[in-house]
């Protein structure tokens, strides 16, 4: 018994190939770019705290409350200038949060 081989048409193969819409998978799109590590957020909010000179209240881990205007600061600390005590410098990984003096609530100062 003879068997006969069928083969395709190549040239209607690549006709067929001309009309259907090339589509890429989803996987082999290029990928948006990866967002910066580093914003500048924090040292721009120091650098303008800085300017104004406006009174800050530090609170530290361990729930201790600091009031002074910030003098400088670096990668790992804040120099604190505070007017009724000696000036502090204060390492970022102790403090828990800060916050404007005035947002208090109409500030204590004010008489």
């Amino acid at each position: 018994m003879n068997r006969k081989l069928i083969r395709p048409d190549l040239t209607e193969m690549k006709e067929h190939r001309h009309l259907a819409p090339i589509t890429t998978p989803k996987h082999f799109r290029p990928r948006r770019s990866v967002p910066p590590d580093q914003t500048n957020a924090e040292g721009n909010y120091y650098i303008k705290q800085m300017a104004n000179r406006t009174r800050m209240v530090i609170i530290l881990k361990d729930g201790e409350e600091l009031r002074g205007t910030i003098e400088w600061y670096d990668k790992v600390a804040l120099k604190v200038h505070r007017l009724d005590a000696p000036n502090m410098l204060l390492m970022k990984d102790c403090v828990k949060y800060m916050y404007k003096e005035d947002d208090e609530g109409g500030g204590e100062d004010e008489e």
